[in-house]
């Protein structure tokens, strides 16, 4: 059986590489992709909790953040797209749509 702790190590290097692509990044699909992996990297370690534990509640918190990722991408896809169409650019920078 694999010990939690690797399970931790992973998840925390997928949850490091998630905010280097958020912070780093300017184009909005690739910051959409970065919170995807954060979110995996948050199941992983879910995964790792509840196989350790020999529990059902980790994996009851799996669903809950899959359909929350999910429901994530439809939404952010949908604003994306709506912005590209009228700025025809993907880069975070351009998106100063409250701005007077």
């Amino acid at each position: 059986m694999i010990e939690p702790v690797y399970f931790q190590i992973l998840a925390s290097m997928l949850f490091c590489v998630g905010i280097y692509g958020v912070l780093a990044r300017r184009s909005a699909v690739l910051v959409l992709m970065s919170i995807e992996l954060m979110l995996n990297a948050v199941n992983l370690s879910f995964i790792g909790f509840a196989r350790s534990l020999d529990s059902m509640t980790g994996v009851v918190f799996i669903f809950f953040i899959i359909v929350v990722a999910a429901a994530e991408a439809v939404v952010g896809l949908s604003i994306i797209l709506a912005i590209y169409r009228t700025r025809k650019s993907l880069n975070i920078d351009d998106f100063n749509l409250l701005k007077w």
